[in-house]
């Protein structure tokens, strides 16, 4: 939420001996916060110049205005990130409830045009529920209006190609009404309707062997994890960054199991996210040189998704994140989703080939605090409720 400047209003003289800043901040009605689903500061900051004496100092009046209303070209005050004219294609988002979803509500926000790859076999249902207005709750943007997707694309982002297609998938009926949905079509696609874009967004994954440990997945469930959960998302920037405009940023979703031990993650899932991340740095270095788009990703904490769910011991891991991490608390979607907009944004035009730590500090821990070897020592809490 930022501030925009409407009608000034006078304060009483007063005689000012050094440079300082005023922050001043407005309030809300509560019929207006009610509609507000993140946390916003309005305040608005004013340099006051040295030496003023005897004349009384004007301020502006501050009334809140959305980032959302893209229509509007006048540059914000603040520090705002701001992508107002920019085109986002997220890959994954099948659902209202998932971090694709939060971080396409946080680009939606700040201005970004939203365009949306779904996996073939969940399309019918994610456009009918969108049709149906089932998603309206989890659309609402902070300033009430509701995330608008410009068009939902079928995407298996497992195939690159037409011709990578075996014929038991193309005569699946679940693909049956579908069309051009491999990753090479769905961005000549794009193109052709949009004609380039600045941002993209890889949040899909699968590990069919998930739920197995390493020494028991077999040779399928290994490579399976791998090509859909990494691999794809080099095949996606391969064709999709031909048609990025230069100065934009891509960004996927990876998890701690890349660089420490999980229990439970199996069926090669630790091995694609750490493939995942040796890729962004290499792709970092390949797409910044060739094309100035930046490449990062963001390693998230535990959430209770409906994909995450499927693993079978999320909750026991969100448990032990809120007793283990720094911040004692639950990871939300929002937040993965608002780090996510910043590093789309210019804000951090010099940040690339990064993995990002959204998870309340908990890659910082060398130990589970929780354990009861630890039972004598003074070990911090929050004991707020």
């Amino acid at each position: 939420m930022h501030v925009a400047i409407a009608k000034p209003f006078t304060f009483p003289s007063c005689e000012v001996s050094k440079s300082s800043v005023a922050v001043f901040s407005s309030g809300i009605r509560e019929a207006s916060w009610a509609k507000l689903k993140s946390s916003c500061h309005i305040s608005t900051t004013h340099v006051i110049s040295q030496n003023i004496t005897s004349s009384p100092l004007k301020f502006n009046r501050m009334v809140t205005k959305a980032m959302s209303e893209s229509n509007e070209t006048k540059p914000l005050p603040g520090l705002p990130i701001d992508l107002r004219g920019k085109r986002a294609f997220i890959a994954g988002i099948a659902d209202d409830n998932g971090y694709g979803w939060a971080i396409a509500k946080s680009l939606a926000a700040a201005g970004a045009e939203i365009l949306v790859g779904t996996w073939v076999p969940a399309l019918n249902i994610f456009e009918t529920s969108l049709r149906r207005g089932k998603f309206d709750e989890s659309r609402v943007l902070p300033d009430g209006s509701l995330m608008e997707i410009t068009k939902v694309y079928p995407l298996d982002a497992v195939y690159d190609t037409p011709e990578d297609v075996p014929e038991d998938v193309k005569s699946n009926k679940r693909y049956a009404g579908s069309s051009k949905w491999t990753v090479k079509e769905v961005a000549e696609s794009v193109k052709e309707d949009f004609g380039s874009i600045d941002i993209l967004v890889h949040s899909l994954a699968n590990g069919p062997e998930v739920s197995k440990p390493l020494l028991e997945t077999s040779r399928y469930g290994y490579l399976a994890a791998v090509s859909a959960s990494s691999y794809s998302y080099v095949s996606l920037l391969k064709h999709f960054v031909p048609i990025m405009n230069p100065g934009g940023a891509s960004i996927s979703l990876t998890y701690i199991a890349a660089e420490r031990i999980i229990p439970g993650y199996g069926g090669g899932m630790s091995s694609a996210k750490a493939a995942l991340e040796s890729d962004t740095k290499v792709l970092a270095f390949e797409a910044g040189r060739k094309h100035r788009v930046r490449v990062n990703t963001i390693s998230a904490g535990p959430l209770r998704s409906r994909a995450a769910k499927a693993i079978g011991f999320i909750d026991m891991m969100i448990d032990y994140s809120s007793e283990n991490a720094p911040l004692q608390k639950e990871l939300s979607a929002e937040e993965v989703g608002n780090a996510a907009a910043f590093l789309a944004s210019p804000l951090a035009s010099a940040i690339t080939g990064t993995v990002l730590y959204v998870d309340n500090g908990l890659n910082a821990m060398g130990v589970g605090v929780d354990s009861p070897v630890f039972k004598d020592l003074n070990i911090p809490r929050d004991n707020r409720s």
